[in-house]
């Protein structure tokens, strides 16, 4: 079972889920990082640029809180390139002492999401605002070209920023969010080639590469095992 709700920190996501037999929920690049409880342990996910798909035996318990791109670094101290494709203990980012007590005082509530929500409110730092801005237009849809000259940087500039705010160069992030437009629109029942073409993809058959590179699937395949675990958005717990 997947649940999620809009978190008290801006822009982020409240996430649980515990593991059903035999599912396995594909995790697709989204230009976000996460910040992770599972089953007693502390961990944050990097951006990714390609799929994830866990390896968790039945039973078990996830609580997370996805910060918004760009907003990880804040939060967890680090540059997101550094965690670009990775799944690292909380305690090679923080004093491990501190790890253990936040761990143990998370597993002793009866719901642990929450209580990772307010772990990552009292660590929130301030976004760079400038990519902040990136990331809204690109989620939009603008290209990468006026994006970086309606926020005055250079190229080089804005990829170097890039990199530490969201663990990629914006082209890369451009593609993934698009990518989630794409599916955004599938999973309401909006056609693949309409998706598409609204999303900001060429045709149907682009849409259906990207998903190949990106999510490692088919449409067809993400859109069937989604309709299982994909929640209603709402303002408190939505459950799948």
């Amino acid at each position: 079972m997947y649940r999620e709700r809009a978190s008290r920190l801006a822009g982020a996501v409240v996430w649980a889920r515990t593991v059903g037999p035999g599912a396995v929920r594909r995790v697709l690049p989204d230009g976000c990082m996460d910040l992770l409880w599972r089953d007693g342990k502390l961990f944050v996910a990097g951006p990714d640029t390609h799929a994830y798909v866990p390896d968790a035996a039945a039973g078990v318990r996830y609580a997370g809180v996805r910060f918004a791109p760009g907003a990880g670094p804040a939060a967890l101290g680090v540059p997101a390139h550094e965690l670009r494709d990775r799944r690292v203990e909380l305690a090679a980012l923080w004093p491990g002492g501190e790890v253990r007590r936040l761990a143990e005082r998370i597993a002793e509530t009866p719901d642990p999401a929450t209580a990772l929500e307010t772990v990552a409110l009292a660590r929130a730092g301030e976004p760079d605002p400038l990519m902040r801005t990136v990331a809204e237009r690109l989620a939009a849809g603008a290209p990468v070209a006026a994006t970086a000259e309606a926020v005055g940087l250079g190229a080089r500039q804005l990829h170097r920023r890039s990199l530490d705010a969201f663990g990629y160069g914006p082209k890369t992030l451009a593609r993934v969010l698009r990518l989630q437009r794409a599916l955004d629109l599938v999973l309401t029942g909006v056609p693949y080639a309409q998706a598409a073409l609204a999303a900001g993809c060429a045709d149907q058959a682009h849409l259906a590469r990207e998903m190949r590179d990106l999510a490692g699937t088919t449409l067809t395949a993400y859109a069937e095992a989604a309709k299982s675990e994909t929640p209603t958005p709402s303002g408190s717990w939505s459950v799948a």
